[in-house]
Parts: C-alpha cells; structure tokens; sequence
C-alpha cells in the first residue's frame, strides 16, 4: 500500500493500534457521531439488539456512565442526562403531559422551575396547582381526576424545608411524584426509597461540586426513562460528553464533600444564629427551625450545606454585606461550589416570582442564601463575624 498524501494522513488521523489498555481515568467520547460498520449494525443498535451508539445527541459513552452512577446513588433503574438542571426538568414535563393535564406542585420551588411550570400553564394549556409541600393534605386536596404528576423538593430552595416525602406519596396515591434533590444529593436522602417515581438533580450543583459544568439528570424506572430519554433527543436537551465526563469525576468526592459541607453548614448556623446582626437563621439542622423533626428522622447523615438567613437590618443590609465580604464569601448567583458563596434569593433565584407571592412564602428582600462549602469553617465563621459587625 502505498504512502497516503498528508491531507489524507491528517484528515485521517487521531487513531493508533494500541488503543486497548484501559486509561486510569474514563476518556471523553468528544465527537458528534459514531462510526458504523454498515447499515446492519445501525439496524441493530437502534433496535437495541446490540449495545452502541449513533449520534451523541442521542447518547454517548460519557452521557450513559454519569446516568448510570448517579441512578445507582439514588438506587433507581436507570438515568437520563440532560444540559442543564432546567433540562431535565423540561424532559421529565414534556415526557409526561400534554395538553389538559394537570401538575400539583409544591409552593416553595426553584423560581426558574416555578416560572416553567407557569409558562406551560399559559402556552400549552397545561394546568398547574401550587400547595403548600408541607402539608400531604394540602396537596392531596389540590389533586384533581387529571392530575399526572406532583413535583416538589426534597429540601427546599431557598427555605430549606425538608418534606414528609412517605406522607406526600401516600396522599397522591397513583400520581407520579417527582423530586428534585438537588440540595441534599443521595448521600443524605433518596427519594425512590420513599416512594418517589422520578428523581432530577442540578448537576451543576453538588453532583459535580466545582462550579464548572452546566448539567442536569433524571432517574427511575426503566420505562419512565425511555419516554425521558426519547424527549432529550428530540428536544435536543442532551449534555454535551466534556460535561457528563466532569459531573462523572465530581462525583467521586461527593461523600466526602457532602459530609464535610453538614458538618460545617451546622456549626456556621449556630454562630449565625446568636449573632446580633442576624434576626433569623433557616437551617434544618437547628431546633428553631420548622422541619427540625423532619430532619432528624430523613437526614440523619446531615442536613447539607444550604441556609438561609434573616439580617435585623433587613434589606438595607444587604448590598452592605455583600460589598463587605466580597473579597472572601462571593456572590455568586448560584450554589454547591466547593467554596462558600452567598445569593440573594429575592433577585436571583427568585427574582421572576411576583413579589406578593415570594413575601407571603417568606422570601424577603432581607433573605441571604449562604453555600457553604469546603473551606475552613472557622475562616467562613471570622469573615461572616467581621463583615457583620459592619452591617449598619
């Protein structure tokens, strides 16, 4: 064979021989497509007779090991990836509704999922009820002979509310109930072993922990997730192979990280707490808080790395705070960094709420979100302290 000309040597290139011993760490699969040896093993693949892939859009090495480990954490059957937190929530509603069916939800949720659920009430005529998801009978009497799914949060944003996830399922009876547990990760709670029929995470969030990637997921059963997956393609949701590859090397610490963000969550709570400058500390993991039992008997590893508190000065305190820490504690319009970093809910996360709505909740302007991470708490406690006692 004679010598190929160097455009085809480049156009060409990429690949050697010795690709067969296993890399200490899984590579990324960064391509678009997939090379088939002809039209009959495209037949079989997309019947499912032999296991491979088409086209990334569709599924992809890096896409199926994220779904798998974190559907193996959350002890479900299967995963589904999607490009964002907002995606998967997007795959699970269109793979399960359509026009005249209804949704009850919970009150109190990620502004962003609240403001879809809305959207979809007023384009496409799909009908949404918010109740309390404190109360099993509230959403109980919220459900209606159309009702197709509940959706709520296993620990609230930005209330920090834990539910009474086996009361909840119980009282909706043959309704799907979807969790979002994103805040407490299946380190501290699994939702599928109380009942629930689809779980989704932002795996932007502590999944992957290291504020790089923008990445979302979904876990059940298998059948649920063929209908999921089936949207991700269509609808174009699918995560792209370098964030599924990163959410997959995040994971590997996500007990340890978990664990360290409780234990330093509850220390940095109980400072707060008694701290003149601050009227109200959220956090589970405290006796003054509304979910305090709740927590004890379903987060009995920790309460994770999210409070909320009160300033005294209310919301003039706020930009004061913010400005006072910027240095050291960010904000940063988002969570479960490894770094502690503050947001405030009022004009971020919830900012699309009518503010009617996010004060009878009890999200005031007032309200800051502390992320702690995995840096020193004692350094976290001395920067919070100092930017406090300067708070007017």
């Amino acid at each position: 064979m004679t010598q190929p000309d160097d455009p085809t040597i480049c156009a060409r290139g990429g690949w050697f021989d010795d690709f067969t011993t296993r890399p200490s760490n899984p590579p990324i699969y960064q391509t678009t497509a997939f090379d088939l040896h002809g039209i009959e093993q495209l037949d079989a693949v997309v019947s499912g007779a032999e296991q491979g892939y088409i086209y990334t859009r569709d599924g992809n090495p890096n896409h199926a090991a994220f779904a798998a480990d974190v559907a193996a954490l959350e002890r479900a059957e299967a995963g589904a990836v999607c490009a964002s937190g907002m995606g998967a929530v997007s795959a699970i509603l269109l793979s399960h509704l359509k026009t005249g069916d209804h949704v009850v939800a919970g009150r109190i949720l990620y502004g962003r999922t609240s403001q879809q659920l809305a959207e979809l009430q007023r384009c496409f005529g799909i009908e949404v009820t918010f109740a309390d998801a404190n109360s099993a009978e509230s959403l109980a009497e919220a459900k209606r002979d159309n009702t197709k799914l509940c959706l709520v949060e296993s620990v609230s944003n930005p209330l920090i509310e834990v539910i009474d996830l086996p009361a909840i399922v119980d009282a909706m009876g043959d309704v799907p109930v979807v969790v979002d547990n994103t805040f407490a990760t299946p380190c501290l709670f699994r939702p599928i072993e109380h009942g629930a029929s689809l779980v989704f995470h932002s795996a932007s969030k502590y999944l992957n922990g290291h504020g790089d990637v923008m990445l979302g997921v979904v876990v059940g059963n298998v059948a649920a997730m063929t209908g999921v997956r089936r949207v991700t393609s269509l609808f174009g949701l699918n995560a792209n192979p370098m964030e599924c590859w990163l959410g997959s090397r995040g994971l590997r610490t996500l007990p340890l990280r978990m664990r360290q963000v409780s234990e330093s969550a509850q220390k940095i709570a109980e400072f707060l707490e008694a701290h003149p400058a601050v009227a109200s500390v959220i956090y589970p993991g405290l006796a003054s808080h509304e979910s305090h039992d709740l927590a004890t008997k379903f987060l009995p590893n920790g309460c994770g790395g999210m409070l909320s508190f009160e300033l005294a000065a209310g919301a003039d305190g706020v930009r004061p705070l913010f400005r006072e820490l910027a240095e050291s504690i960010p904000f940063s319009p988002t969570l479960a960094d490894c770094r502690t970093t503050l947001s405030w809910p009022a004009g971020t996360s919830h900012k699309f709420i009518p503010t009617e709505d996010r004060r009878a909740w009890g999200i005031s302007d007032g309200l800051i979100r502390l992320s702690v991470g995995i840096d020193s708490t004692e350094d976290v406690i001395s920067e919070l302290d100092a930017a406090l006692n300067l708070v007017p």
